[in-house]
């Protein structure tokens, strides 16, 4: 039997191809593929060939422990049902729904340490937001929402939406969001924002400087959460954040380079800024916090908010071209688009 996966081959371009199905070995499973997710924030810095070529594709993740060069495959949110164990040890997990960061592919080996089973009531297309859904609870957990606080969110991709959600859960004074496609402003208000602003409009700004203020003589956000992608929305978070407000970066921009101005607000308004990456756990919270934990956590969130309306586009395996050219030329149309298999 074959197994169908995607490679990139060089930059925006990928091709599907296919390869014998292996047989695991003693502590593995073979899993069959039912849903894959495409990031379209790292995984299409991959797609076009905007990763240093001197960092690991992610070193928390056994497949992607490697360089950056083409061809290679690529992905990390794989879900389906585990069909075969390399020993009779193992055969209970036959049969078990599970969520692994995989690469996309129909079929995948795994060791039985990287499983993650599906909670009953989570279904296999929801389980694909997974880790957008963990990576939205590091974020909110490096940035330590106050009472009271007012927050701002730059981006409102599927990771700034969860965000947005989970922010909303806080009794904070004010939840402001920006995005320049109207489609995700419409969904960061189902997922709780008060209000979401386009930062290209003309009159965002004065918005934002109004919402900002308070009665106190104090302005600007106690934290800005930068999800944009792009390295001149940390200009914006430096220009929006108050006195000794804290900016968490969530957004990995890649090669991308851009002139950051820490000559203005930055050094008199004593702001901190703070590196966020779900690939581990912050050392102010790993005595008490484990990645289990927090992926624990993160399938109870989603079960909460039910996240299948958030998954605008889905493609079959083969058409899987179509979807990364829909996310790197119409980004505006798509907010998670996933993958599918079938025999």
């Amino acid at each position: 039997m074959k197994r169908k996966f995607t490679e990139f081959t060089s930059p925006g371009k990928v091709k599907v191809k296919s390869e014998r199905i292996p047989e695991p070995e003693k502590g593995q499973v073979l899993v069959k593929t039912s849903f894959s997710a495409i990031s379209a924030g790292t995984e299409m810095l991959v797609y076009r060939g905007r990763i240093p070529e001197h960092m690991d594709l992610d070193s928390s993740i056994p497949d992607l422990k490697k360089g950056f060069s083409y061809p290679l495959k690529y992905g990390y949110c794989a879900v389906g049902e585990v069909v075969k164990t390399g020993s009779k040890r193992d055969l209970p997990w036959t049969g078990t729904r599970v969520f692994c960061f995989k690469p996309h592919c129909s079929y995948f080996l795994a060791d039985i340490n990287e499983l993650f089973p599906l909670p009953e009531g989570i279904s296999d297309r929801e389980a694909v937001l997974l880790p957008a859904m963990e990576t939205a609870v590091n974020l909110v957990q490096d940035a330590q929402p106050c009472l009271g606080e007012k927050a701002l969110v730059l981006g409102q991709g599927i990771v700034g939406i969860l965000t947005a959600y989970l922010l909303s859960g806080f009794p904070l004074q004010d939840l402001i969001c920006l995005d320049k496609y109207p489609l995700r402003c419409r969904w960061s208000y189902s997922a709780g924002c008060s209000i979401c602003l386009d930062p290209g409009e003309s009159g965002t700004e004065q918005a934002l400087e109004q919402r900002l203020q308070s009665n106190y003589g104090t302005q600007g956000a106690d934290f800005v959460v930068e999800l944009t992608g792009d390295p001149e929305g940390l200009n914006h978070a430096l220009q929006w954040t108050g006195f000794s407000g804290r900016i968490v970066v969530g957004s990995w921009y890649g090669d991308k380079r851009s002139q950051i101005n820490l000559g203005g607000n930055f050094h008199r308004n004593r702001i901190q800024l703070i590196s966020s990456q779900v690939s581990t756990i912050s050392p102010g919270l790993s005595g008490r916090w484990t990645k289990q934990r927090r992926m624990d956590l993160a399938f109870q969130k989603l079960a909460q908010i039910g996240p299948e309306w958030l998954i605008t586009h889905e493609f079959d395996i083969d058409d899987a071209a179509s979807a990364y050219d829909l996310l790197d030329r119409s980004p505006e149309q798509a907010l998670q688009v996933i993958l599918r298999y079938q025999d």
